[in-house]
């Protein structure tokens, strides 16, 4: 793993300042990230039972993050070479679904679930769909049932991008519900605890379409994520939090004119295993002390993920854009 250093620790940076070490840093956090993940790509393997009796929080969401977040990167990093490595995970992804075939049995056998629209929606976003799948949700989501209103307002925005991604009508309004989550009422910064801070920033990743569209921010919204994001940053950078601390970097690089913090990203930089993981919290389990290989993966992979997607918007939230050298020479 490559030592990576940030310029200027010390003092958050504008984003006309985000050049040389920065940028450096930046990248070697997403190159290393991706590299983590493709030297693990057997983890992400689906189980022959995966639509029975397998458990969908080790085998289908990781696939669908891994789909998700590379998918951005492949979209808009802007180094050639690390657009290119995403892009590898992402069809690796698509393919372990037999190329969108899993969603068609999921839907079939859980017509009433929101998570087969959900992963489909993010392989739809890439321009990678399946006509059987399609058809199939064109009809589950028009049905009574699916109106019925969901108690997290969170999750419904996420239902709501996936059926704009797929060409679905939605089947509710997207700013009425947004009025209802914690980025719609911005609450008391005091308030926030580990699982309403997932939340905020969920909101913010479902309102930007994962950061390609970052206007999409109310000023209002702004001001205040841009007052509170540092207290609670170097909050849970105490408690080592590294996830979290990941997922509240991402939000700050949606806003306009996005600061950047260089203490906090090398301590993340510095929280990584010798291979490049980022563990999701404290140290990372190692395996021969009790804690077997795949543990460390489940301890790791949607941290290390995070890292590489927020090391992208950060990357991309310049004023002044940082040209490609694979491209310029």
């Amino acid at each position: 793993m490559t030592a990576a250093r940030a310029a200027a620790p010390g003092r958050r940076q504008g984003p006309e300042e985000l050049q040389g070490g920065a940028a450096e840093l930046l990248d070697i956090l997403v190159g290393e990230s991706l590299e983590w993940a493709e030297r693990n790509r057997d983890r992400f393997h689906l189980p022959p039972d995966v639509t029975t009796t397998a458990d969908p929080n080790t085998t289908l969401k990781p696939l669908g993050e891994l789909a998700e977040l590379t998918a951005v990167i492949a979209a808009c990093h802007p180094l050639s070479a690390l657009r290119t490595q995403a892009g590898r995970l992402l069809a690796l992804a698509w393919q372990e679904t037999g190329e969108g075939d899993l969603f068609a049995e999921l839907v079939r056998r859980e017509p009433q679930a929101t998570y087969p629209v959900e992963l489909y929606g993010s392989f739809a976003r890439a321009g990678l769909r399946n006509a059987a799948v399609d058809e199939l949700v064109r009809t589950t989501t028009g049905l009574r049932g699916w109106r019925v209103a969901r108690d997290d307002h969170t999750r419904t925005l996420a239902v709501l991008n996936a059926e704009a991604r797929i060409g679905l009508p939605r089947h509710a309004d997207f700013d009425v519900v947004l009025a209802h989550t914690g980025l719609g009422h911005l609450p008391e910064p005091w308030l926030l605890e580990c699982r309403t801070a997932y939340g905020l920033t969920h909101d913010v990743f479902h309102l930007t379409d994962w950061g390609r569209d970052r206007a999409r921010l109310s000023p209002a919204s702004a001001a205040y994520l841009r007052l509170w994001l540092p207290a609670w940053v170097e909050s849970w950078l105490e408690e080592q939090l590294w996830d979290l601390v990941g997922e509240l970097l991402a939000v700050t690089a949606c806003l306009p004119a996005a600061p950047f913090d260089p203490v906090a990203w090398q301590r993340l930089a510095d929280a990584r295993t010798a291979d490049g993981a980022l563990p999701e919290q404290g140290p990372a389990p190692l395996p021969g002390t009790g804690t077997g290989t795949a543990d460390v993966f489940l301890a790791c992979y949607h941290s290390t993920l995070v890292l590489a997607f927020a090391g992208t918007l950060a990357r991309t939230a310049t004023a002044t854009p940082i040209l490609d050298s694979e491209a310029t020479g």
